[in-house]
């Protein structure tokens, strides 16, 4: 009887030790799986994040079918990859600091480590390069990484609900508003007198 006590304790604790394997792996799947659809605030340019495609900005107005983010939990904690919905490119961050987005998100290049702060923003720091975040300029372009930092403000981001498309007429507004304010006489216009103000 005592020869065969412990290998049935054996057999059992065994079988504990898969089942509670199983489950971790199981529990770890789904967390893998979450997946949360929301826009990205700027706080310097006062738009949204947009991946158009290996293009990425912070000009989009709020509803911008570019805008809808959808963003998948890496492992357990704050670890995501941010996919743009329409487009279908992750966010991704290249060695010399610039955003881009690539078709598979599984590299750690394209993985980002949210940190919430103390003002309730947001700010993504890349998981291969640490101490490189996600930021953009007053006019929407990605900052160069290198020279980002958690406390910038453009670093800070801003979780918000995609609502969709604005009624047509709004829509159309919008995009009047939009080719004004792209068109290349401001753009001129600004160059030059750039110059003028630093003399």
């Amino acid at each position: 009887s005592t020869s065969t006590n412990p290998p049935s304790q054996l057999i059992c604790s065994n079988h504990l030790l898969l089942m509670t394997q199983d489950q971790g792996a199981v529990s770890d799947q789904l967390s893998r799986r979450q997946v949360r659809e929301y826009q990205l605030y700027s706080r310097t340019s006062g738009k949204h994040v947009q991946v158009t495609g290996k293009r990425i900005t912070a000009t989009a107005e709020d509803g911008n079918k570019f805008a809808k983010l959808i963003v998948e939990t890496d492992t357990f904690g704050s670890r995501v990859r941010i996919k743009g919905a329409e487009s279908e490119k992750y966010i991704c961050m290249s060695k010399r600091g610039k955003l881009i987005g690539k078709p598979n998100g599984k590299s750690k290049d394209c993985i980002f480590t949210e940190i919430v702060l103390e003002n309730n923003y947001t700010a993504f720091q890349n998981a291969r390069y640490e101490g490189w975040f996600m930021a953009f300029t007053r006019r929407g372009r990605p900052r160069k990484a290198s020279r980002s930092r958690q406390n910038q403000r453009e670093a800070h981001f801003i979780k918000r609900l995609y609502r969709g498309q604005l009624p047509f007429p709004n829509a159309e507004r919008q995009k009047q508003f939009e080719f004004v304010g792209s068109s290349s006489p401001t753009r001129r216009s600004r160059r030059t007198r750039a110059p003028r103000a630093r003399t």
